[in-house]
């Protein structure tokens, strides 16, 4: 079977059993008068709620609400806090103190989150550490093309990114998972 469309007739059962580009999953989200902004999972979550509810609102969080802070300067012995986020004036101390490549990964994200004691001086150490380390990070959830690539590099070294990208393009439009397997390589023959 092939995927359906995105569309109000889809049940969330039938969505959550193919996968969707960000693109699409906004597409549908402003032909339905609902929001479009948020991660690939937030925009995936809105639909659900919506092809369940027909509501083009979610309920709001508890936690979602956000205290008026007054900024403060950041120093190396600055605690890194609760709910960090990643703004301009944090991007601009770690530019300073790592140089011009510094990047918000991922997993540099994921340990500031995990670290709300630390300091900004260990922050700095961690992400040397991270820089530095040969371990594959994780791919979240909402990056399932990259695992895919991934993943089918892994078992398949002679191939070219071109059979990897044909492979992907036949898996995601087939109900269920989109992880690599090996018999997606059928495509290619």
């Amino acid at each position: 079977m092939t995927r359906p469309d995105l569309t109000r007739n889809l049940t969330s059962e039938e969505f959550k059993e193919y996968y969707f580009l960000k693109e699409e999953l906004k597409d549908f989200l402003r032909a339905n008068g609902l929001k479009v902004s948020g991660s690939k999972n937030e925009l995936e979550d809105r639909i659900i709620h919506f092809l369940d509810t027909g509501e083009t609102s979610m309920p709001q969080k508890a936690n979602t609400i956000i205290k008026n802070s007054s900024i403060e300067e950041i120093t190396l012995d600055s605690k890194i806090g609760e709910n960090f986020r990643c703004s301009e004036d944090k991007r601009e101390f770690f530019k300073k103190e790592i140089g011009k490549s510094f990047k918000f990964k991922v997993k540099f994200q994921k340990w500031l989150k995990a670290n709300p004691d630390k300091t900004y001086k260990d922050a700095i150490s961690a992400y040397f550490e991270i820089q530095n380390s040969k371990e594959k990070s994780e791919i979240d959830k909402q990056f399932q093309y990259n695992q895919y690539i991934r993943d089918f590099f892994e078992n398949n070294r002679d191939k070219t990114l071109d059979d990897a990208i044909r492979c992907w393009k036949y898996k995601k439009g087939i109900k269920g998972h989109n992880r690599y397997e090996d018999i997606d390589l059928k495509i290619l023959k």
